[in-house]
């Protein structure tokens, strides 16, 4: 047999191949949120704001800046405590509903008079003075007496550094759905105000900002974590406190209402009061920008002189910070290459209390794909019998919708679609499938020649250079087991060998190996270094493919032992380290396609499916359980009377969904002993409890299992790496326990 057909019908359909690839790629990266799909993204949603910026309306919020005229008047920052407390009583006689500062007062004012006397050197002229100094007023205490008479918010700041101590929780959260603290950014240090002015305020919340890749702000929290605990934004603290509500309510996937399709796709909303503010799953609101309002601002020196219009100030909420360039609080937003940070908190509040928001829907990304997947279709299916030209009108109008219905979204709905990446894609598969397919109608006739003229008759060929599609290649569906196996730290092993030593220690493992995979009707596939392919069930029938498999494994693992003691004499007798050869299997069974496959130069007879690559992956794992044989559900099922244990429940990596898996600790004879028995019995209420998520039970269950293994070479059956796994689950679930929703699935990170 000849791989030149194969090749032929590929190169025949590499125009739908090409294609297909683009789209599956253009489906995959969005998931995975690379840059550049964000940063094109953002391009796009920032220049909607700039066509059709949110419109600003009288609102009650104002920001009573520090800005360059305050410092001038006033004196360079930071002020007084003092001056800072007379600021917030007379925002308080004013009217203002509620106050909070863009400032953390993290360090003690080194203004006071108290503390500056303390300073004074000792004199006779100056002794009096400096005794005085305990009875002098601390500005500290002053802004803190200030703060305690009026509805005042404080701001801390999270990161990797400050303090381990927890910000004081001034509210309470009630969480419907998933909890919110999966889903939120979570830090360990926290940036916080002085506890006199912690104590005495009324709210306290967060002001860390999330800027994207290129610096802009698009979004900020509403919700943050510390530790295990969820805490509040600046802005809904304010909302808070102005109210008088206690409690938080946030709404979660899981939550009623919430559709997720099984997915925990986050947070969906947080009620304050009576205002319900909307977020992405991060809990992060969209920023609508206004652009720089001048009507939002108060200079603080008008307000401490009273000269600021009553109606300016009386039921607003009311945020203090600065616009001073030189005090560096600067941000970018999409309509501001450099604006005060206190104005992305006043625009925020202006979006709640108007309710006009950005949102970005959980199903964006879905209704993106399928507009990909769609188009996409339809034009690798058209563009063979409609040719270039016509296709060209699908794919521009296809831009066209893509662009205007992302528009309408935006200007109708608020709702954020991304145009660009799916009108990229979809030209990106007009443009491929058109070249191939000139390409393919130049070389055809040559190809199909070249291919066939060298293996059947000249009749034949001219039949397949007129008819190319009655090439049929690749092979037939059968159900089949699969085996593979690979040696554990192989690496290590062939640091003791030169070259030659190496070839003569792999040859003298594969041999037997082949052996004893041969003598049961296995077909080996491929040799990979020092791994081995093999198969059952083709290309000659065996209706025990998935019992020859088992047995073929446990004969592979008595071999393996007799093969240690030979390489340890050979160590001995050469004057080497002798290291321990162990080998993992992997076993499973399904329908694969099985026949001749490869390219132009070379084909082999070999097998495809994703129960292959599900065997490969189920090898890999061998090692995280620290057993020599893992077996799929699959094959469990065809050989119910060999000796096996559950390991898990598992979605190994590249698959979505879980799989159960086994170790095979024996056949036919070891499954009827009594001590297989208790050993099963004590392994599947061990399971049980540790899925039931009864860790007492679990660990109980668990020693009994280890005692029954103890003293066992892995040969014959050894599993205590298994249970030392699984001790450090459980006792990991122990401390932070999974959750009510956690179905017992371990996802795999390596294959």
């Amino acid at each position: 047999m000849n791989a030149q057909p194969i090749v032929a019908l590929v190169k025949r359909h590499l125009h739908y191949l090409v294609p297909i690839l683009i789209l599956a790629v253009a489906l995959i990266l969005p998931g995975t949120r690379p840059a550049l799909v964000n940063q094109l993204r953002s391009i796009v949603f920032d220049e909607y704001q700039r066509i059709k910026p949110r419109a600003y309306a009288q609102l009650p919020v104002r920001i009573v800046d520090i800005d360059d005229e305050s410092l001038d008047r006033l004196g360079q920052w930071p002020w007084p405590r003092s001056l800072l407390g007379e600021l917030v009583t007379k925002l308080t006689a004013a009217g203002a509903a509620a106050i909070a500062f863009d400032i953390v007062f993290a360090e003690p004012d080194r203004s006071s008079p108290r503390t500056v006397l303390k300073t004074l050197p000792s004199s006779p002229e100056l002794d009096p003075l400096k005794k005085l100094a305990d009875t002098l007023p601390d500005n500290d205490e002053v802004l803190a007496h200030a703060i305690g008479d009026s509805n005042v918010v404080l701001g801390f700041v999270l990161g990797p550094t400050g303090s381990e101590r927890a910000p004081a929780a001034k509210f309470g959260i009630a969480a419907a759905g998933d909890p919110p603290e999966r889903f939120v950014a979570r830090f360990d240090r926290a940036i916080l105000n002085l506890p006199v002015l912690e104590a005495a305020a009324a709210g306290n919340g967060s002001f860390n900002s999330a800027p994207d890749e290129d610096g802009a702000h698009r979004r900020a929290p509403v919700l943050i974590g510390f530790g295990d605990k969820v805490y509040p934004s600046l802005v809904a603290e304010l909302l808070r406190v102005a109210q008088g509500a206690s409690t938080y309510v946030v709404k979660s996937s899981g939550a009623s209402g919430e559709t997720g399709f099984g997915e925990q796709t986050g947070i969906a909303s947080l009620r304050v009061g009576q205002v319900t503010v909307p977020t992405d799953g991060s809990g992060n609101v969209w920023l609508y920008d206004s652009g720089p309002i001048a009507e939002r601002f108060v200079p603080a020196w008008a307000v401490l002189e009273g000269k600021v219009p009553a109606e300016k100030l009386d039921g607003n909420l009311v945020l203090i910070g600065t616009s001073a360039p030189g005090l560096k609080d600067q941000r970018t937003t999409p309509l501001n290459p450099a604006g005060p940070g206190i104005e992305i908190h006043a625009q925020l509040l202006e979006q709640i209390l108007s309710e006009v928001h950005l949102r970005r829907p959980d199903y964006a990304d879905g209704a993106e794909r399928l507009f990909i997947l769609v188009l996409g279709l339809v034009l690798i299916t058209l563009l063979p019998r409609w040719g270039a030209i016509g296709c060209a009108v699908i794919a521009l109008s296809s831009v066209a919708l893509a662009t205007g219905g992302s528009w309408y979204a935006f200007s109708e709905q608020g709702y954020l679609f991304d145009p660009i990446y799916p009108s990229a894609t979809v030209l990106s598969i007009y443009t491929a499938e058109s070249m191939l397919l000139f390409f393919r109608s130049e070389s055809e006739r040559r190809t199909v020649r070249a291919a066939f003229t060298r293996y059947m008759s000249p009749a034949l060929v001219a039949q397949l250079a007129q008819n190319p599609e009655r090439l049929k290649l690749g092979g037939e569906m059968r159900d089949m087991t699969l085996l593979f196996c690979d040696i554990r730290g192989f690496t290590t092993i062939s640091e003791q060998f030169d070259a030659e030593g190496l070839t003569h220690f792999i040859n003298k493992f594969l041999t037997p190996m082949t052996d004893v995979i041969l003598e049961r009707r296995g077909t080996i596939d491929k040799y990979m270094g020092d791994a081995i392919m093999a198969f059952w069930n083709a290309p000659l029938d065996d209706a025990e493919h998935a019992t020859n498999a088992c047995r073929a494994a446990l004969a592979m693992i008595a071999d393996l032992n007799r093969l240690n003691q030979s390489w340890r004499r050979e160590a001995e007798r050469e004057g080497r380290p002798y290291r321990p050869v162990d080998i993992g299997v992997g076993l499973n069974s399904g329908i694969c396609c099985v026949g001749n496959m490869g390219s132009d130069q070379r084909f082999d007879y070999s097998v495809l499916g994703d129960d292959v690559n599900l065997a490969s992956r189920l090898e890999g794992q061998s090692k995280t359980y620290s057993v020599s044989i893992v077996v799929g559900e699959n094959t469990r099922t065809r050989v119910p009377s060999f000796a096996m244990l559950e390991l898990d429940l598992i979605q190994v990596k590249g698959k979505t969904k879980p799989v159960r898996i086994f170790t095979l600790a024996g056949d036919e004879t070891r499954a009827n002993t009594a001590d297989f028995a208790a050993l099963k019995a004590a392994h599947d209420a061990m399971l049980a409890a540790y899925r039931a998520q009864d860790w007492d039970q679990a660990d109980a269950r668990l020693g009994e299992a280890q005692n029954l293994v103890r003293g066992r070479s892995r040969g014959e059956g050894r599993i205590d790496g298994l249970y030392d796994l699984y001790a450090e689950r459980i006792a990991d679930f122990r401390a932070n326990p999974p959750g009510p929703d956690w179905g017992g699935v371990y996802v795999a990170l390596s294959k």
